[in-house]
């Protein structure tokens, strides 16, 4: 990374000591992670470690109905979902050494659904999206665990959805930045057709990434699963910041991965 040198003065009983200060001449990219429903901050804390150790900011938050907001849940709807996604997003873009035009989001599920719709309201530069969720347009403002009663999300997952019908893959349709999308091979709740469905929307992104983990439940209730996403994810944004600084290495993720990330039913 380049470094740029400031001379500062030192002070010592009474003496004036010449040093330099050396720091990184550039800002640094920032992360965004966006769990899904029914999880928490804690699954991401490990990776959200490890990404910070290529030289990021991240941001891990409880959205609203989750954690200590727990008894929200119940009428948190995903226009207050949004709103919270946007709040984090801005509150990470201003911190001190982070760079507003190299943000990245990585979202689980339905925090996945949510991070695609975030791309049109902010500048997000890389878009991690691990088992996507979709939902319909209709009910926005309807408290989302009603969506389960109102919509037959079942049936509507299981076929494939136009971009043009949908409110998250109309965004996809349109981001042009780098993209990581990574499918469950056993995903009960978000099947093969809603990946299909977001793959075909991303029509000209900058880049496209997609990875299966084998053998992956939605909610990588397995370790040897949790390892392979935090693998996957921690390769990817070392590449894509390296990348961006002009460099060629790259590592393979090894730290521990985090929990579980398994949502109650209905995902």
């Amino acid at each position: 990374m380049p470094t740029r040198d400031e001379a500062v003065a030192i002070h010592a009983e009474g003496r004036e000591l010449a040093g330099t200060l050396v720091s990184p001449s550039t800002l640094i990219p920032g992360v965004l992670f966006v769990h899904g429903w029914g999880g928490s901050q804690e699954q991401y804390l490990a990776r959200a470690r490890e990404i910070a150790a290529l030289g990021c900011v991240c941001l891990t938050f409880d959205l609203s109905g989750h954690a200590d907001t727990l008894p929200m849940q119940e009428t948190v709807s995903r226009e207050n979902n949004l709103a919270d996604v946007l709040a984090a997003y801005d509150l990470l873009a201003r911190q001190r050494g982070v760079d507003p035009s190299s943000i990245a989001v990585v979202g689980s599920s339905y925090g996945g659904y949510l991070s695609a719709i975030l791309t049109t309201k902010r500048p997000v530069r890389w878009l991690a999206l691990r088992v996507p969720a979709l939902y319909m347009d209709t009910g926005w403002e309807l408290p989302k665990l009603q969506l389960h009663q109102d919509q037959d999300l079942g049936a509507y997952r299981r076929r494939f959805v136009p971009a043009a019908d949908n409110r998250a893959l109309r965004a996809c349709k349109a981001f042009r930045g780098d993209v990581l999308l990574i499918e469950s091979e056993n995903d009960d709740i978000v099947p093969h057709a809603v990946i299909n469905s977001y793959k075909e929307a991303l029509m000209r992104p900058r880049s496209m990434t997609y990875r299966m983990i084998s053998d992956a439940d939605h909610g990588l209730s397995e370790a040897a699963s949790q390892r392979a996403y935090t693998s996957v994810l921690v390769s990817w944004m070392n590449e894509m910041i390296l990348g961006a600084r002009g460099g060629n290495q790259s590592t393979q993720a090894n730290a521990p991965s985090g929990l579980p990330e398994a949502p109650p039913r209905p995902g």
